[in-house]
């Protein structure tokens, strides 16, 4: 069966290697393979790649002696992974029992699986699981995990908090801009993905989000990270928190792409002389950009608006992207 693989160059292979692992999207499952000069890494998740790795598809050997889902069920199911929770898309109940079954009865080390019961919903973000299937001697709360992407690790209830583990790389791209010593907020911040890594390079961090159990979890998820000291987290609506931190940001990160741009105020209000704004935003192919750029100068009185990076981070829908504008705002 034909896995994604990242095609590298094989001198190129260890550090691609050890960036995917270290985002958690190399497919432990199955081995890497060289062929004239070139690597092919499987992946467990072609989509939460950025453009930099060049994708295909070919069929690749899975690990000795390791049975997988496929190998139980006679077909290559489709699902991802998240922690040790396996997440199904499927229609049918029957099926997907049949292939819940195989996926616990494999080699996989994973604990439950779960089937999307609704589209990600309300001011909170979080969908509806139906839990198809979970090991006798599960630890934690069916739906509870932990996820590790670039040597953090987040604690997290996919029933209780909106989490996107196809995000990790784009992750890691704003949070490596980060220098020691600036101030950023972090306007919905759910559990922690940009919050704790940016606290971790040295950054001061307000974290805010009206999600109660996000909140509880960052501020575990900042203790796990041992960064609790560099992380503020704040339960409430953001708007309503800017007046607080009035010009206090040096760096913002506003990833509510469907509509940021209800928060652009309270993001001009939170901006300090000099700031870096990363903003999120889903729109049609034909003008990905145009919408949220004009948005953001349109807000930003006062501000020299200078777009530094126009950025697309996947396909979200036909013909629509998932864009970020990295944007420098100088008073």
């Amino acid at each position: 069966m034909d896995r994604p693989c990242v095609r590298v160059p094989r001198e190129s292979g260890e550090q691609t290697r050890q960036e995917l692992a270290a985002a958690g999207l190399l497919d432990e499952d199955h081995q890497i393979v060289v062929d004239d000069g070139t690597l092919y890494l499987p992946v467990t998740d072609a989509d939460a790649l950025d453009d930099a790795h060049e994708v295909v598809y070919r069929d690749v050997p899975t690990h000795d002696g390791q049975e997988t889902p496929a190998d139980i069920l006679g077909f290559d199911p489709s699902y991802e992974r998240l922690g040790d929770i396996a997440i199904l898309d499927e229609d049918d109940p029957a099926r997907a029992s049949d292939i819940a079954t195989g996926i616990l009865d494999s080699d996989l080390p994973v604990a439950a699986v779960v089937d999307r019961a609704s589209k990600v919903k309300g001011d909170l973000r979080v969908r509806d699981w139906d839990v198809v299937a979970a090991a006798d001697d599960a630890a934690r709360p069916v739906t509870e995990t932990v996820h590790r992407e670039y040597g953090f690790e987040y604690l997290l209830d996919i029933s209780e908090v909106y989490f996107s583990p196809r995000l990790a790389t784009e992750r890691h791209r704003v949070t490596e801009q980060v220098a020691a010593g600036e101030q950023a907020v972090d306007m919905f911040a759910g559990v922690g993905p940009f919050a704790i890594p940016m606290a971790a390079r040295g950054a001061t961090v307000v974290g805010v989000d009206l999600n109660p159990a996000a909140v509880e979890y960052l501020r575990e998820n900042a203790r796990r990270n041992g960064v609790a000291d560099r992380v503020t987290a704040i339960e409430g609506d953001v708007r309503d928190v800017a007046a607080d931190y009035d010009g206090w940001a040096d760096r913002i990160v506003m990833n509510l792409p469907h509509s940021a741009d209800d928060f652009l105020d309270a993001a001009v209000t939170l901006a300090g002389d000099d700031c870096t704004l990363h903003y999120y935003d889903i729109q049609h192919e034909d003008d990905p950009f145009g919408p949220g750029e004009r948005a953001i100068r349109e807000a930003a009185e006062g501000y020299d608006v200078e777009v530094a990076t126009r950025h697309v981070v996947r396909s979200y829908a036909p013909h629509e992207l998932n864009v970020c504008l990295d944007v420098r705002l100088s008073r």
